[in-house]
């Protein structure tokens, strides 16, 4: 098994409060079976849908240098496993988390996964450079995260992706005030104290902003969650046009939201707004910025980016031509097909269970459940048309297949024929 590095990172003020915060109260729960995971990526799809998201016109890369940056205690032997043919490399500075992980490398004998006590911002002594890298729920609780961020730039491959998750401004109200609740009280990590938070907020008016978070999240479900949620001491978060902004300065560019409908004002209840002509005609960044304002309740942005100078488009899956006839749809594996009290006119009702928003479920008719069946990862759209003889229109399956991927119902394969 590959040797350990124990270096401790260089402390500041701030980062030595966060370490020992994560020392203390570890962050996810940790666990003692990755069984259900395994199981799970059984299914190749899986792994095969989430590249695609990465690099919709890339080759998959299964022996890929993976970086998890914070990965907490369990997260990085999460990707080991799933990824057998790939590197993982995970860094944290709580020895109480790489503690948590490396029990579980142990348990599933984890030989491509290596662990180092490290913080983010020194990456870079570790002298590699990264196909991937994992860092979700971690940068918005540095000192620095310009700093951080642009540590992690500094790692990526130029056709590197990055997959990242920070704090949303707008959905988080209510956790903010309840985080100067606690100030002013002076509320500590003790399990009573905690236990105390969590009955509070539990007596608290359905009324009050945090109790639509607390209903959607297992954040207040156990005391080092709450710890994590409300008791802090590094916390910041980012509206809309300040993530563009951020990336901008770190010299990255936004790839895509890793679900992208609940941004998109052609999705769900909002295209049917008065004001959907307007939203239509703004450029991407203003759109997005504009439905957050919309929807109100996002408390955490999840998204892919690539490094500026990246040798592809930033987004390369176009329907103005005809580019999108040789894509191949794969659908995502985790989609929910219902079919019992369907709307009027459907034959089935598509639902992510990544979406938390209801009017984000798409309801297909018989002929577009048809098109969506016959999309077996395999097969082009073109030999959907050609292989369908009851689908003649190629507009309309034009504008279905746009639909999935809007709404997050599949992936699509864009990368050129002879390269598959």
């Amino acid at each position: 098994m590959p040797q350990e590095d124990t270096r401790t990172p260089t402390p500041t003020d701030a980062a030595g409060y966060v370490r020992a915060f994560y020392d203390s109260h570890p962050y996810p729960a940790p666990v003692g079976s990755l069984d259900k995971h395994r199981e799970l990526y059984r299914n190749p799809d899986r792994r095969r849908a989430q590249s695609l998201l990465l690099w919709p016109t890339g080759k998959l890369r299964p022996d890929r240098q993976i970086l998890i940056a914070g990965s907490g205690t369990s997260q990085a032997a999460r990707y080991a496993m799933r990824e057998p043919d790939a590197h993982v490399t995970g860094i944290d500075i709580s020895e109480t988390s790489l503690r948590h992980t490396r029990d579980l490398q142990r348990k599933y004998n984890l030989q491509n996964l290596d662990l180092h006590r490290l913080a983010i911002e020194q990456v870079g002594s570790l002298g590699r450079t990264f196909d991937q890298i994992v860092c979700t729920g971690v940068l918005h609780h540095l000192p620095d995260p310009d700093l951080g961020l642009r540590s992690l730039r500094s790692v990526l491959l130029p056709d590197g992706a990055m997959h990242l998750m920070v704090y949303a401004t707008y959905g988080r109200a209510g956790i903010y005030m309840m985080q100067e609740y606690c100030r002013l009280l002076g509320v500590g990590t003790s399990k009573p104290e905690l236990q105390d938070l969590g009955t509070t907020i539990r007596k608290l008016s359905p009324d009050h902003p945090i109790a639509g978070v607390s209903r959607r999240t297992k954040d207040f479900t156990y005391p080092d969650a709450l710890a994590d949620a409300l008791l802090h001491p590094q916390d910041r978060a980012y509206t809309v046009p300040q993530l563009y902004e951020w990336l901008q300065r770190c010299g990255l560019s936004l790839g895509r939201w890793y679900e992208q409908a609940p941004y998109l004002p052609q999705c769900g209840a909002i295209a049917g707004m008065p004001h959907a002509a307007r939203l239509a005609s703004l450029n991407a960044p203003e759109q997005h910025a504009a439905v957050e304002l919309l929807r109100g309740t996002m408390t955490r942005h999840n998204f892919v980016a690539y490094r500026h100078d990246h040798p592809g488009k930033r987004q390369p899956i176009e329907f103005d031509g005809d580019a999108w006839r040789s894509y191949v749809p794969l659908r995502l594996p985790w989609t929910v097909c219902v079919r019992d009290r369907l709307p009027p006119g459907s034959a089935a009702v598509l639902i992510n269970p990544a979406h938390i928003y209801p009017d984000l479920a798409l309801p297909v008719t018989v002929g577009e459940e048809r098109v969506y069946t016959a999309m077996d990862g395999d097969r082009t759209v073109d030999d959907i048309l050609r292989q369908e003889a009851a689908v003649t229109d190629a507009e309309r399956v034009c504008r279905f297949v746009k639909r999935l991927w809007e709404y997050d119902q599949i992936a699509l394969d864009a990368r050129p024929t002879t390269n598959r």
